[in-house]
């Protein structure tokens, strides 16, 4: 009984200093931690032993397997609220972070969606470990724009870079993205493989060196973008193993930073760079200072970047003597039973185009060309399998390594997609449009402080790709930074199943400002119930800067769409011209309106660079104020 007197005066003692240093965003409710009453006593559910933590038995004493300090393991609460995780030295904790983003990968694609034959074991326990939100999807539907969104929390609209923008993020805005963010408040940071947001301003530009770069300058697109070679990104991580623009799947031939690895594979490559960051390998790291050894005090955030299953990489895949055998035979047995999406239209039977030719024409990128026909489909299907297996092992090994290193307790893990794909749907082939195909992405957070009875979990509400930033802060016991427009998840993730649901939003907005490849500005408004597109005519479009506002000055769509997407899910009748529907019509057009305003923010030019004239701003006749 002294024992158990004298760690309750300890608690208390500890509570008081937690209390004053750890801010409140840290002090979150996680129920079944250990705590300490107000009475100075245990009650029943606060003795209970959760796995890797200390806490008090009924009979006063800790046990030897209890004592065992289970790094950066939640420890003494206080009124029922979370402090930052605590050591046996009474030092304060937080949660490491890994992050890990497919390219192109439909949330269908994964063995915890329901695909009947894809293999994702390690996914799919993360899912069973942690919260699987069967509702997420982007804010926008292309690699560039989306990627920007997850690292600042800002629409596309606010943030200003697309494809075609012929706009570059500047530092000030990427020192308020959530990994600079981290690193302020001590993280150790790295990140591993695709960057898509260019960042910052060089005036100095290397020649082409790379058949990557002169597939772009064939296509018309400037290689020498002036943000992928600034080195702002570079400097930002503290360890950096990766690459800007498309990887492809034998990377050693595009990018030389990856010529040290032992594999010549893209998820394999990634991989030994993912593991070095854990525990550095001295001959993979060798001498280059870039790939930093990560200090033992302190947390860490980890971003994993793919490429696959993008189309750039999977149809480079040759079945190579040296390529693991996941890539040369898994799935080609079972071909023919690939599942094929009910709305699929293969070309030739394409009788009136999903959407009107005088708004989209129908055409897009040769590497798309795979919906065209099943035959070609099929095996696109089975080579999404293997790369999302490949990606799957990648997340095996790192979860192994983390247990072996004894991180894994205290190591949040987020996987997602920057976007969806059509797979022939309605006859349509790429992304960027706002059908459910493109727009849904898989979204698994994994938490291992979460007690059992918060785990497992499918919520239904939207989660949106601008709500990663702003969660992973607030998990982090930081606080959201006031540019961010999406919201935090933790509450979603602490639901407790008795309790009631806490108020979340009941629709999102949903862009594109991409104006290349054919494809028409669009906005959309995405309900529980139904889903509301707009199209503007492409005859209209204007420079990137100009087109940011062009709907909130009064620019009208010349086609609507309307869909009961709870009882159409494949979005196969437009009721934009129902008599029935017509409230609906009317409120979702005008929510739409609300939308995009308030994802522009505010009028002022999003802060980004134009080339030639990186620091000018546009008039304000043209519709943006100057900053």
């Amino acid at each position: 009984m002294k024992l158990l007197l004298f760690f309750i005066h300890y608690s208390l003692f500890t509570i008081q200093y937690s209390a004053a240093a750890v801010p409140a965003a840290e002090q979150r409710v996680t129920k079944g931690r250990a705590s300490v009453t107000a009475q100075g006593k245990l009650s029943a559910a606060e003795q209970r032993v959760t796995k890797g933590r200390a806490s008090v038995t009924a009979q006063g004493k800790l046990s030897a397997a209890e004592q065992r300090a289970t790094k950066g393991s939640a420890s003494v609460t206080v009124q029922g609220k979370l402090s930052a995780a605590e050591g046996s030295q009474g030092k304060l904790y937080k949660p490491n972070i890994v992050v890990i983003l497919t390219d192109d990968h439909r949330a269908d694609y994964l063995g915890c969606a329901g695909h009947p034959i894809i293999k994702t074991p390690h996914i799919d326990q993360l899912a069973a470990d942690g919260t699987y939100f069967k509702n997420a999807f982007v804010t926008t539907a292309a690699c560039t724009p989306n990627r920007t969104c997850l690292l600042t929390g800002q629409y596309e609209r606010k943030h200003g870079i697309t494809f075609g923008s012929k706009t570059t993020l500047k530092e000030e805005a990427f020192l308020d993205s959530y990994p600079v963010l981290l690193r302020k408040a001590g993280y150790f940071t790295g990140y591993v493989g695709k960057n898509h947001t260019p960042i910052g301003w060089t005036d100095t530009l290397k020649p082409a060196k790379n058949p990557h770069q002169e597939m772009l300058r064939a296509r018309g697109i400037d290689p020498h973008h002036h943000g992928y070679h600034s080195g702002v990104m570079e400097k930002h991580f503290d360890y950096w193993y990766g690459n800007h623009n498309h990887t492809g799947f034998y990377p050693k031939g595009l990018h030389p930073i990856y010529k040290n690895a032992k594999a010549h594979t893209q998820p394999e490559i990634l991989q030994e760079g993912a593991l070095n960051f854990i525990k550095q390998n001295p001959e993979f790291a060798g001498t280059k200072d870039f790939l930093k050894s990560k200090p033992a005090d302190k947390p860490f955030c980890l971003l994993v970047n793919f490429n696959v299953p993008h189309s750039f990489s999977v149809n480079q895949m040759k079945q190579l003597p040296a390529d693991p055998e996941l890539y040369r035979s898994s799935y080609r047995d079972q071909i023919e039973q690939m599942p094929i999406p009910a709305t699929y239209i293969a070309e030739a039977d394409i009788k009136t185009p999903k959407i009107p030719k005088h708004v989209y024409n129908g055409e897009y990128l040769a590497g798309y060309d795979f919906v065209k026909n099943e035959a070609d489909l099929r095996e696109r299907a089975v080579r999404t399998c293997q790369t999302v297996t490949g990606i799957d092992h990648l997340v095996g090994a790192m979860v192994a390594e983390l247990k072996a290193q004894g991180l894994y307790q205290n190591t949040i893990i987020v996987f997602t997609s920057d976007h969806g794909l059509q797979f022939g749907e309605h006859g349509l082939g790429g992304k960027v449009l706002l059908y459910e195909e493109s727009l849904r992405v898989p979204l698994i957070i994994f938490d291992p402080r979460q007690p059992a009875d918060q785990r497992s979990k499918k919520p239904a509400q939207l989660a949106l790709s601008i709500d990663i930033a702003p969660t992973l802060l607030d998990l982090a016991g930081l606080p959201v930074h006031a540019e961010m427009q999406g919201r935090s998840l933790v509450p979603i993730l602490q639901q407790q199943t008795d309790k009631p649901a806490p108020a979340w939003r009941k629709d999102f907005f949903a862009e594109n400002m991409f104006m290349g490849q054919n494809y028409p500005r669009m906005e959309a408004v995405r309900g529980k119930r139904f889903k509301y597109i707009r199209y503007f005519d492409k005859k209209k479009d204007k420079p990137h800067h100009i087109a940011l506002t062009a709907s909130i000055r009064g620019e009208q769509p010349i086609y609507e769409e309307l869909y009961n997407i709870q009882k159409d899910p494949g979005e196969t009748t437009n009721l934009a011209n129902s008599a029935e529907h017509k409230h609906i019509f009317t409120r979702l057009r005008a929510r739409c309106q609300e939308l995009v305003t308030e994802a522009k923010g505010s009028d002022n030019y999003p802060k980004t660079h134009r080339p030639g004239r990186p620091g000018l701003q546009p008039a304000q006749k043209q519709g943006l104020k100057g900053e």
